[in-house]
């Protein structure tokens, strides 16, 4: 037996980065709800306040001190160190929302004059804030989708006459609702082709929709895994939380900003955080086993037109040599045509009784909705088209309930519609 052992993440979910010794011998971490801390003396508060402004790199075995809870917290701080692991991190930062994540993630990396390369769909909120905001403060925005090759985004960028401004490429994949794949390998090597020895051209990847576990964008060469942590990380639809994973280079950078727009994780936030990633790995993987079993039910349905699953991707395509690279498990997001239209899509809908209608995704509940008329409305409808989300899309997010309850519910519903 060998005297070192590596622990797996889903073992050091219950206790890595707690010293129980620090609070009063308690098994888990409390919640420290305080907005400040005190310093041992007057040296001490400047060496922290140091290395919080950036004004110093943290030296090796330096601990980064307690300031002011906007700063930083240790429910905030050990949820990062755990949260880090999952992607094999460097560093982590969490927020009070996906969109704070995002939001912080772009607003410090790009300027005005600058080119943000973007996939298409993207969550409507990251779309609004890329299209509507940034356009706003001067920052250029192009867009390109799953069926892009790298060439065919490559003369997108040259046709604008801009690509020399090029500074960020930011992708979602798979593509909600349609789980379309994008290659970030290949997105990777465009952001390193127009990457100076001056400037660097940053890769992020929302990682929402497959979660911590089922894809490792940094392993592939992005700079930034950011998630909306309401999702698989909380699970249980009852907290709201961002989060952004990275270098050290890069996340000090973030944290710095984050300080100033104080939009960092609430003491509270972090500890329903923690809490929940005990149970991670196996929320996640029931869900997983779940959906494949309820995709094959579709896909055999005479009233489902095609579903969309990636665990259903043919084999010698494209798509599937991207999922096979990329991807650790099909996940538990799944989409599917239903024959007909609008009016037979909400009869589905209306129809189920397990199955509740809500536009989120990732917890513990099974949820359904219908992206052309509620999260995607928003998007211009001829490009919802060329997308692939009509009035016929219907998407499902899958819970840990019983599969067979599930499918029970998904055929009855289907029953009552009338092709």
């Amino acid at each position: 037996m060998s005297k070192d052992h590596k622990f797996k993440p889903e073992s050091l979910m219950m206790s890595y980065g707690f010293k129980p010794e620090l609070s009063e011998g308690s098994i888990k971490c409390p919640i420290f709800q305080t907005s400040t801390f005190v310093f041992k003396n007057a040296q001490e508060g400047k060496a922290f306040f140091e290395v919080a402004y950036g004004l110093r790199e943290k030296e090796n075995n330096e601990e980064v001190g307690l300031i002011y809870s906007r700063i930083n917290n240790p429910d905030l701080e050990i949820l990062e160190t755990r949260l880090k692991l999952w992607d094999k991190a460097e560093d982590c930062a969490v927020f009070e929302s996906g969109m704070a994540a995002i939001s912080t993630v772009l607003l410090e990396f790009l300027k005005p004059g600058d080119v943000l390369l973007h996939s298409s769909p993207l969550y409507g909120g990251t779309d609004h804030f890329i299209n509507d905001f940034l356009n706003k403060i001067g920052i250029h925005t192009i867009s390109f989708t799953p069926n892009d090759s790298k060439e065919d985004i490559i003369k997108r960028l040259k046709n604008s006459g801009l690509a020399n401004k090029l500074s960020m490429i930011f992708i979602e994949t798979p593509a909600n609702p349609t789980n379309a794949l994008i290659d970030i390998e290949m997105c990777k090597s465009i952001a390193d082709l127009y990457s100076s020895m001056d400037e660097k051209v940053y890769l992020a990847v929302d990682n929402t929709y497959m979660g911590p576990l089922w894809q490792h964008p940094l392993k592939h060469g992005a700079d930034f895994a950011l998630y909306s942590a309401t999702k698989y990380i909380g699970g249980h639809s009852d907290v709201i939380a961002g989060a952004c994973c990275g270098s050290n280079e890069v996340i000090s950078r973030v944290k710095v900003l984050r300080t100033f727009l104080g939009n960092m994780a609430a003491p509270q936030t972090g500890w329903l955080l923690m809490r929940s990633l005990e149970t991670l790995k196996i929320r996640m993987e029931q869900q997983a086993s779940n959906a494949q079993k309820v995709s094959e039910y579709l896909d055999r349905h005479e009233k489902v037109e095609k579903v969309y699953y990636l665990g259903l991707i043919k084999e010698n395509t494209e798509a599937y040599q991207i999922y096979q690279n990329q991807y650790d498990s099909p996940g538990a997001m799944l989409s599917f045509d239903i024959k007909g239209g609008e009016k037979e899509a909400f009869k589905f809908i209306d129809s189920l009784k397990l199955i509740k209608l809500a536009v989120s995704l990732g917890g513990t509940e099974s949820l359904v909705e219908h992206p052309n008329t509620m999260t995607h409305a928003g998007v211009d409808a001829i490009h919802r088209k060329e997308l692939s989300i009509t009035d016929k899309l219907i998407r499902i997010s899958i819970g840990v309930e019983n599969d067979q309850d599930l499918i029970w519910d998904i055929e009855q519903a289907l029953e009552k519609v009338e092709i």
